[in-house]
């Protein structure tokens, strides 16, 4: 065997010697690093140790002798450490061989036979044993040292090298911090300043709910900006809530906010929360702070020297406004039509009802009429729609009061229409006994102080009872009546007393049919109330058998009050009767609609039978009432037939005067008989084709008696329409004037000039006629009873239009829903369900059917 010189020095011999030694040395270097890694471990697990106590900020906070203790310490282990290093030597040749025949898998001494020598031998030896090294040499190949692989864990059986790791690895993290230290702490000896604590600042907008914004987050990236920023500023609503929370810090940071155009700053303060144990509040330094600030400006947001700059979107203050002027319907209601608009959606409106004549030390028993104006749909930013409320049992009906329309959004700012002044509607007593009752709970009822005189007023209805008042129950109750006045002392008491006249009077004049109506009012007003607060189904469905027994009970009353007055024939063939099949197909619609989840629709269609019932033709008409109407009925039926006379008496003078004309024209007095004349194209000819100039003049001139007559019946139906208590209008006396001027200028024979005043006289009676409409409907309202529509111009019993398939709507042009409608809402709801529960749709397709369905 050779020496690890001699096979150094044979390294030179040959290439495969010179690569086998540079594979020595590298397997050497390996075997080196594998004996020091076990001992340079200590000394590397030591010196993590130390920069981790260092970065936790032991050096910065430890006294000076701990400080010096501590360094000494470390330093004795380090060199303690470093002198177990010296120990190590360099490997040998034969153990690098062994190392790379055993990672390498060589046998039979592959690498270490190359450098052998046999010791003896003759030449067929020394051939031998050089075939041998041959055949070992290409067995070595391409030799791999592979990595140092020193066997820690033989070392270190517990893992106990981790910990120093994980701690050095946690303390660079926390070393940047406020409170973390640096190395330099290691050779610095003096105890440094009082470290501020550490601050976080968390700041967001949140916009109002009616607004649909998303909140805005100040502190959400690293600038400290949001995302989107207009120019001008991040751009907010009104009215919109700043939140800052400070966690940490000294505890003295100052928020405020200026608002722009303004030198002071508004600071803003921590909201303080009182413990529950009713101690003193604890100290807020070092925990966290949240304070609330509510934008209504454009203004800067200063947080510890950051800031923010918000322009902020106005939130306008609602419009609302009459569209036109308050109407009283056929059941004494009024019906107010109204056009309102807000920016983000109105919330609710109502009419402010106040007296105008009552005096200022007035002590009203009843607080002002409450009168709630019906949205279309909820949270729309514009509305137009009209709302009927009987106020006649109030007792401001009858007087006259200032109306002003009052919108609210949700904000809580109101806008407010202009007033309009009128008398309020109130009920319509025909029997004067059940008035002058009426009559009595006003007086002291609008002001306490008038009891006294509703005393005497009761006491005077009384003097001769055999005579005002025959039947003996009615004198009994108001006697009781009486009674209770003078006992009343307290506003209840004479609030129940005023309750208790009021129904007497309805007794007397209407007996049950009133009740009847005040049940039914009373659950329709329970039952929008209960779709405007989305009640539960059990409660709607409740509130709606109520609202069906109430109406089958008014429809009953009214029928027989109908019998009863002899009237009900005649209101048939009038149609002027609701049948009460189409009442209960509205009210199973209604039904429909709230359990499908169509509230605002079915509040609408509520809203619709309210208005349908307050026209609904009710009560007992006055004495020789219909008499009166039939004799309207007759006066419009002749002021018809005079239109029609006079519109055919134009069209005949205006084509004599054409015909007049075209013969001037072509001075031709008289068309030969061969000759071709207007009209012989296929078409008859007009008898003033084949007439001279001069008879068609005289043809203008006849027709004067004609016009004179249309004239004096006109005349007639003025004195006729006066003793009915009518006065005729401007229209009236105008069309006269033009029917004389037409008469004249037809006697001299100016055709031109006639069918001008024909046509003015036209204009002029459609001027009358409505003139006179009004005042019948006027007459009507204030008897109680309203000029019959059914069955005239396409009307329904209620005056609304009907279709071509002779369906109704309403006056404002809007479908009353059918069955097949809602049936479709229904399936359409039910698809749209079906398919949120597959759980298969794609994001988008879900956010999109939950916003149908009022999820989001």
């Amino acid at each position: 065997m050779a020496s690890d010189r001699q096979r150094e020095k044979g390294a030179t011999g040959n290439p495969l010697a010179r690569r086998l030694a540079a594979k020595r040395l590298a397997a050497r270097a390996v075997l080196y690093l594998e004996a020091l890694a076990p001992r340079l471990l200590p000394v590397l697990l030591l010196v993590a140790a130390f920069l981790a106590l260092t970065w936790f900020g032991y050096f910065r906070h430890a006294p000076f002798w701990l400080h010096v203790v501590t360094l000494g310490v470390f330093a004795i282990g380090f060199v303690v450490l470093l002198t177990r290093l010296r120990g190590i030597a360099w490997p040998s040749v034969d153990s690098a061989d062994r190392m790379l025949e055993a990672r390498n898998a060589l046998t039979h001494q592959a690498i270490r036979v190359q450098d052998d020598r046999p010791a003896v031998g003759d030449a067929f030896g020394e051939a031998l044993w050089r075939e041998h090294q041959a055949r070992m040499a290409r067995m070595i190949g391409a030799l791999r040292t592979g990595t140092p692989e020193p066997d820690i864990a033989r070392h270190d059986r517990h893992a106990l090298r981790a910990v120093p790791l994980l701690l050095v690895a946690i303390a660079f993290a926390f070393s940047y911090s406020n409170r973390g230290g640096l190395l330099v702490d290691v050779v610095s000896f003096q105890a440094p300043a009082e470290a501020a604590p550490d601050m976080r600042i968390d700041a967001w907008v949140t916009p109002p709910a009616h607004t649909a914004r998303a909140p805005v987050f100040l502190t959400g990236n690293a600038q400290g900006q949001p995302a989107e920023v207009a120019e001008g500023g991040i751009r907010i609503p009104q009215f919109s809530d700043l939140t800052v929370r400070v966690t940490g810090g000294s505890g003295n940071e100052t928020v405020g906010y200026q608002v722009a155009g303004e030198n002071a700053v508004t600071a803003i303060r921590p909201d303080v929360e009182k413990p529950k144990d009713g101690t003193a509040p604890a100290a807020t330094v070092g925990g966290a702070r949240t304070m609330h600030y509510k934008i209504l400006k454009d203004g800067t947001l200063s947080v510890d020297g950051r800031s923010w700059t918000f322009a902020v979107i106005p939130d306008r203050v609602p419009e609302i406004a009459f569209d036109g002027i308050p109407k009283t319907t056929v059941a004494s209601a009024l019906e107010i039509s109204f056009i309102a608009r807000d920016d983000y959606g109105l919330q609710e409106a109502h009419a402010e009802i106040v007296p105008v004549d009552q005096p200022k030390d007035a002590r009203p028993l009843y607080p002002l009429p409450e009168y709630r104006l019906d949205l279309p749909r909820r949270a729309a930013r514009e509305a137009k729609g009209t709302t009927s409320r009987n106020l006649s049992e109030h007792p401001l009906s009858g007087k006259r009061v200032k109306i002003t329309l009052v919108a609210k959004d949700a904000a809580g700012q109101e806008g407010r229409s202009q007033p309009v002044e009128i008398v309020l509607p109130a009920k319509n007593f025909f029997e004067p006994l059940a008035a002058a009752v009426a009559e009595e709970r006003q007086v002291f009822a609008l002001d306490a102080r008038q009891l006294p005189l509703a005393i005497s007023l009761n006491e005077a209805l009384t003097i001769r009872p055999e005579e005002t008042i025959p039947n003996l129950t009615h004198f009994l109750l108001i006697q009781s009546a009486g009674a209770r006045m003078r006992l009343a002392r307290t506003d209840d008491q004479m609030r129940d007393t005023a309750d208790y006249l009021w129904e007497i009077a309805l007794g007397i004049e209407d007996g049950n049919l009133s009740l009847a109506d005040r049940r039914l009012r009373d659950a329709q007003k329970a039952l929008s109330e209960a779709l405007e607060r989305n009640a539960s189904e059990e409660e709607i469905a409740k509130l709606m058998k109520e609202l069906r027994d109430a109406m089958q009970a008014y429809m009953e009353e009214l029928a027989r009050q109908a019998a009863k007055n002899g009237q009900q024939q005649n209101a048939q063939q009038q149609g002027r009767i609701l049948r009460q099949q189409d009442l209960q197909r509205m009210m199973d619609q209604i039904e429909n609609l709230a359990r499908s989840g169509a509230r605002d629709q079915a509040q609408q269609m509520l809203s619709e039978l309210q208005r349908m019932m307050n026209n609904l033709q009710a009560g007992r008409p006055q004495q020789g009432q219909g008499q009166q109407n039939d004799a309207m009925r007759q006066q419009m039926d002749k002021l018809g037939e005079l239109v029609l006379k006079q519109q055919k008496l134009m069209e005949e003078t205006f084509k004599l005067d054409q015909a007049l004309r075209d013969r001037m024209e072509r001075g031709d007095p008289m068309p030969g008989e061969d000759e071709a004349q207007p009209g012989d194209d296929g078409a008859n000819p007009q008898p003033s084709d084949r007439m001279t100039a001069d008879q068609l003049r005289d043809a203008l001139k006849k027709l004067r008696e004609q016009q004179d007559g249309l004239g004096k019946q006109l005349g007639e139906l003025q004195q006729a329409l006066k003793g009915m208590g009518m006065e005729p209008g401007e229209g009236f006396g105008q069309a006269g004037r033009e029917m004389k001027d037409a008469g004249k200028s037809l006697g001299e024979g100016e055709g031109e000039a006639a069918v001008g005043s024909q046509g003015r006289a036209l204009e002029a009676l459609r001027q009358g006629a409505q003139n006179m409409m009004n005042q019948m409907q006027a007459m009507g309202q204030g008897q109680g009873q309203g000029m019959p529509q059914a069955g005239r111009n396409g009307r329904d019993p209620l005056g609304r239009e009907r279709n071509a398939e002779g369906r109704s709507t309403d006056p404002g042009g809007n479908r009353v829903p059918e069955e097949i409608d809602i049936q479709r809402a229904r399936e359409i709801l039910d698809e749209i369900r079906r398919r949120l529960g597959t759980g298969g749709s794609p994001a988008l397709e879900r956010d999109y059917l939950e916003r149908l369905l009022g999820i989001r």
